[in-house]
């Protein structure tokens, strides 16, 4: 039962994750052609609301949790994604793209609090590193394969073919993994209770050290994933096929490390392995944010993600540690939240930034995040606070 829920969740996180990054990966083709997206705020408002939205929703969800079966919600939320963006091919207006991305958003919105959640709960043991690798790196192929073909697709046909593909896959592989896991269930783990103010209380208590760890990553996210494939594209004329391959490099070596998570956390301790990868990111970015070479910004690209996405598992796991039984689809809820505000506030200024300073600086804004955050985990480790 257990592989049953992890392959499952696997392929939702895949595909969940693929589907975002494939929207985002239109941007720079959109921008350039002057086709529905003209200005590098566009950008920015996109991320912004778009992220926002899946903050409020991750909450409504969270209330949800024990009303419906996690399968059933789980996949409504990949047709959902499906249909939303079959739907964005058919606008030619900002505003209409606007809407109907904010529609998908919400879509986006269930997997993280529910799925992370529940494989936390089925994995509350010795293996739940491992699992938190394979879930996290199974969300960062599926982003390596939506930066590949929509990149290649976009090119060579148009923007429209690779939503087409990605909605296709999305229903398909989604009834899939819905098939997969329907002898399981989620109403006998969690009989129904209603969740109070003072359960949110005590986990944020429980969990807040965390809280400059989720900001940095989700600042590092969405700069990353709506600002990168402009900084390479229209910055160091990169056509946007080789963009989306050097991308897709950056997640598969991201895919790579959380893959290995489990081992390298068993080796040098989850505390350890946090703090190597909130300072590389950190360097990386600065190399990143002050490159004139090409070659130069994509070694460091490619740098930033092996110790970007160390952090990510590791997180997650001393979360599902850190909370009792009945709190952790909220802890979930509250990580992933964090992650989303932090990556809706970073991503506006960052557009309203490119515009006036250059497709650069957002990512000298998120290093300088990333020096206190980093100093705080090294205090913390100095003062054996935490460890």
């Amino acid at each position: 039962m257990k592989k049953t829920i992890l392959l499952s969740n696997s392929i939702i996180h895949f595909l969940n994750d693929a589907s975002t990054v494939a929207v985002a990966m239109i941007f720079p083709l959109l921008y350039s052609q002057h086709l529905i997206i003209t200005k590098y705020s566009h950008i920015g408002i996109l991320s912004n609301l778009g992220l926002f939205v899946t903050f409020l929703f991750h909450i409504l969800i969270t209330h949800l949790e024990y009303k419906y079966e996690y399968k059933h919600m789980l996949l409504f939320s990949l047709i959902g994604i499906s249909v939303s963006l079959v739907l964005l091919t058919t606008t030619s207006g900002f505003l209409m793209f606007l809407g109907i991305y904010l529609v998908m958003r919400f879509f986006v919105s269930f997997y993280h609090p529910l799925g992370i959640s529940w494989i936390s709960r089925s994995h509350a043991d010795k293996g739940l590193d491992f699992a938190m690798g394979i879930q996290s790196g199974s969300g960062n192929l599926g982003v390596f394969l939506a930066f590949i073909s929509v990149g290649y697709l976009s090119q060579k046909y148009s923007w429209k073919m690779p939503m087409v593909l990605w909605a296709l896959l999305c229903f398909v592989f989604g009834v899939l993994a819905y098939t997969i896991m329907k002898n399981t269930t989620t109403r006998k783990t969690y009989p129904g209770k209603s969740i109070t103010f003072s359960s949110w209380a005590q986990t944020i208590k429980q969990i807040k050290v965390f809280f400059p760890g989720f900001i940095f990553g989700g600042a590092c996210w969405a700069t990353a994933i709506y600002f990168a494939p402009s900084l390479l594209n229209h910055r160091f004329k990169i056509p946007l096929g080789k963009t989306g391959f050097y991308m897709a490099f950056w997640i598969f070596l991201g895919t790579i490390m959380t893959y290995l998570y489990g081992l390298l956390s068993k080796k040098f301790g989850r505390w350890n392995i946090c703090i190597a990868g909130f300072t590389g990111s950190t360097l990386c970015l600065v190399l990143l944010g002050l490159s004139q070479s090409s070659l130069i910004a994509l070694l460091s690209l490619f740098f930033f993600g092996t110790f970007l996405f160390l952090n990510y598992p590791a997180l997650q796991a001393f979360v599902g540690d850190s909370v009792s039984e009945k709190n952790k689809t909220i802890a979930f809820s509250i990580a992933a939240n964090i992650q989303m505000l932090s990556g809706s506030i970073f991503g506006l200024i960052s557009g309203f930034l490119s515009d006036y300073f250059g497709i650069n600086t957002p990512f000298l804004l998120i290093a300088a995040l990333g020096v206190p955050v980093s100093l705080y985990y090294l205090i913390l480790k100095k003062n054996q606070s935490l460890f």
